[in-house]
């Protein structure tokens, strides 16, 4: 009896599917060549009423041919820092086959120069991409008026 209640134990195991689905052609994408294309791109995804209220933060998913995939919102948070779940980060990554990454953040006080959190936080999603060859190609800070790019800084 024994024997035969272990061999129906995989039955009760939850299935993975890996699948992705997309609506858009990938010729109707839009095409990032520069930290400006991404800047518009993202400051058109945020909601007004919230880039000056508090933090969020967000990826954007890109193709090989740095085509747009998606914008995934990772976290919102307080006036002055969100927490950041890499996990959830590049599980979204993964699930929409993303071969690159940009990041992004706002700062409600409207400066955009990053803190020491911003760097460490840049850094370890940076080391974590290499890991699983998705590369980070830049963090962004936005406002509604302007934007700061790590790798335009030479800071990734």
């Amino acid at each position: 009896m024994k024997n035969a209640h272990q061999n129906t134990d995989w039955q009760k195991v939850s299935e993975i599917e890996l699948i992705y689905k997309t609506k858009v052609k990938s010729a109707d994408r839009p095409y990032i060549s520069s930290s400006r294309d991404a800047y518009r791109i993202l400051l058109d995804s945020w909601d007004p009423g919230k880039i000056e209220f508090f933090e969020q933060f967000k990826v954007l998913l890109l193709s090989q041919s740095n085509r747009v995939l998606g914008i995934y919102e990772v976290s919102s948070g307080g006036i002055s820092g969100t927490v950041v779940d890499m996990r959830l980060l590049f599980a979204a990554a993964l699930k929409a086959a993303a071969v690159g990454i940009i990041i992004t953040h706002n700062h409600p006080s409207g400066k955009t120069s990053p803190s020491e959190a911003d760097r460490n936080m840049t850094r370890k999603i940076r080391d974590a991409g290499k890991l699983l060859d998705i590369p980070l190609l830049d963090h962004l800070i936005v406002t509604p008026e302007t934007y700061y790019s790590f790798a335009d800084e030479g800071a990734l």
